[in-house]
């Protein structure tokens, strides 16, 4: 496993992420858990909207907290009779964070997230009240999930005037079937120095290749409900894994870090078997011939405006610019 920085911190953060979300029972996810250390990964990704999950890993990680970057998330409702109890404010950040470091066992949260956007509450209360939670020592660092590019552009802009602490990253759905990202908030991380957490690369097992062969599956997803762009996706996926020898879940995986140097897929397996199958992805990198395949299998439209600064334009730089 290969290490970078977390955006413009000096923090050291694994190339995959370990998702906790999924945790199926403390002695699966104790196996997962040396299974993903072992491999060199560092970074696990929970929140306090997962279930049990953060007192599971309150538990497992009792004796070797420190060696893990442990990241969690606030916004979501603690308590749905309550209008407070949800959201971006300073008072569920502060009730949610006193929560999850009780759940987790611990005295801090290496990377704190914004679970996503609070439209109620100004960006600046946020902001100001992480601060306040980084410079109390119970947060290291803070990260934007589900948020709009202009407002982490906007909230990053803040805290270097006001002397805050930036987001260090984003956290984001990506994978060949939803490219979204790619128009306004992979640009934006990029161009900030940001990393790129992101979820979702086998597109809730569509890419797997398990849907492809029909009878006895056992998922979330309706195989009825699967379009022809999904199954098309899917297939080029699956073909090219066999030409390289490797499975479709490293493909779809690989695709995702092919596409940017940012980008941290969080890797969010139910199983340590799968998650011994979706780790081999750190080792798959996809020829050229083999992105551009995958890249044209469905169709992607980046949309206005990106697509008015791409190709030749002689009316802005002349004939003779670029």
């Amino acid at each position: 496993m290969r290490y970078q920085l977390l955006g413009p911190t000096g923090l050291r953060v694994s190339d995959l992420f370990l998702g906790a979300m999924s945790f199926a029972s403390p002695a699966e996810a104790r196996k997962m858990i040396d299974l993903y250390a072992d491999a060199g990964g560092n970074v696990i990704d929970t929140a306090s909207a997962y279930g049990d999950s953060e007192e599971i890993l309150g538990d497992l990680l009792r004796e070797r907290r420190d060696q893990f970057v442990l990241a969690t998330k606030y916004t979501l409702t603690r308590d749905a009779r309550d209008p407070n109890a949800g959201g971006s404010h300073r008072k569920n950040l502060t009730l949610s964070l006193e929560a999850s470091l009780r759940r987790l066992r611990t005295d801090y949260v290496d990377l704190f997230w914004v679970h996503m956007w609070d439209e109620c509450t100004p960006i600046e209360e946020t902001m100001r009240a992480l601060d306040d939670a980084v410079r109390a020592g119970k947060v290291l660092y803070v990260g934007a999930s589900n948020l709009p590019a202009w407002l982490v552009s906007r909230a990053n802009t803040l805290a270097e005037w006001r002397d805050w602490t930036p987001f260090a990253g984003i956290q984001v759905p990506y994978s060949l079937l939803k490219r979204d990202i790619e128009r306004e908030l992979l640009p934006m991380a990029e161009a900030l120095g940001l990393s790129v957490a992101i979820y979702g690369a086998l597109a809730g097992g569509v890419l797997s290749g398990k849907f492809l062969s029909p009878g006895g599956v056992s998922t979330r997803i309706d195989p009825a409900s699967l379009t022809a762009r999904d199954h098309r996706a899917a297939r080029a996926v699956q073909d090219v894994a066999g030409e390289l020898g490797v499975t479709a879940s490293q493909v779809a995986i690989a695709w995702t870090r092919g596409r940017s140097r940012a980008v941290h897929p969080i890797i969010g397996s139910r199983t340590a078997e799968q998650l011994q199958d979706n780790l081999a992805a750190i080792d798959v990198t996809l020829p050229a011939e083999a992105m551009d395949r995958l890249d044209s299998a469905v169709e992607f439209d980046l949309g206005y405006p990106t697509t008015d600064f791409s190709g030749p334009r002689p009316w802005l730089f002349g004939e003779r610019g670029r």
